[in-house]
């Protein structure tokens, strides 16, 4: 098999189970966790971390608030893309999504306090992850040809060009937020969930949750089950023009 052809058969197994992803980080974690010597300072480490996840949602949220139906923005078990994108944050990267899936679980590594960690992460992220974007945009020159190639050659791949954003005609949409983006949240609440109870027990050898952390995991959990109810028994969050 050619290399090309093995780098997108890897992306394509890789973008079907993407949603894994977290699981993989949640055991390798554990060994840093355990053995962490070099300790970041953890009031302002932790202050960055909040910052740098809440910057990633920020960016999924105006790109799928702004993402049309039948375009790459948001699929979840193939390749979907019957128009490109090229307005809004796909005017400055072509795949935004992923560079806020980046920014989310640094900003969960970062409360480990451990930089071995983080310096991992990156790798393996970018590893993971540039498979997948290969196997992307070969679908996509496959599907638009000439048209894709034109604009993939004038928008970076990963980091935004800011200068080059152009304002999309797609209106924001807060409902498909809502009926999209329960899950990332819960399992970004759950990673930091996950990594305090972990750096405690290591600690302290005990388990400890903050007062703070366990009510804002009921809270979350308190409205992502209702959101999936909305979503999979009425039509509240329904929208025809988009995914």
């Amino acid at each position: 098999m050619a290399l090309l052809d093995s780098f997108e058969k890897q992306g394509n197994l890789l973008f079907k189970y993407r949603g894994q992803f977290p699981i993989l980080l949640f055991l390798l974690v554990i060994p840093f966790v355990y053995s962490n010597e070099n300790m970041l300072d953890k009031d302002p480490t932790l202050i960055i971390s909040y910052l740098i996840s809440i910057l990633g949602f920020l960016i999924r949220f105006i790109t799928i608030g702004t993402t049309p139906k039948g375009t790459s923005g948001r699929n979840t078990k193939k390749q979907v893309a019957d128009e490109l994108n090229y307005m809004g944050m796909y005017s400055m990267s072509r795949h935004p999504l992923y560079l806020g899936n980046f920014l989310i679980w640094i900003g969960i590594c970062l409360s480990t306090f451990s930089v071995f960690f983080v310096i991992t992460v990156v790798l393996l992220f970018w590893l993971y992850y540039e498979r997948i974007m290969f196997a992307e945009e070969s679908f996509l020159i496959k599907k638009h040809g000439e048209k894709y190639l034109k604009w993939s050659n004038s928008v970076p791949a990963f980091v935004p060009n800011i200068f080059k954003y152009k304002k999309t005609e797609v209106s924001f949409s807060i409902i498909s937020i809502l009926r999209r983006e329960y899950a990332s949240i819960l399992s970004a609440v759950l990673g930091f969930i996950y990594v305090e109870v972990l750096v405690n027990y290591f600690e302290r050898n005990e388990i400890f949750l903050h007062p703070i952390s366990f009510k804002i995991l009921l809270i979350t959990l308190f409205i992502v089950l209702v959101l999936r109810s909305l979503k999979h028994y009425t039509k509240l969050l329904n929208e025809h023009d988009r995914s």
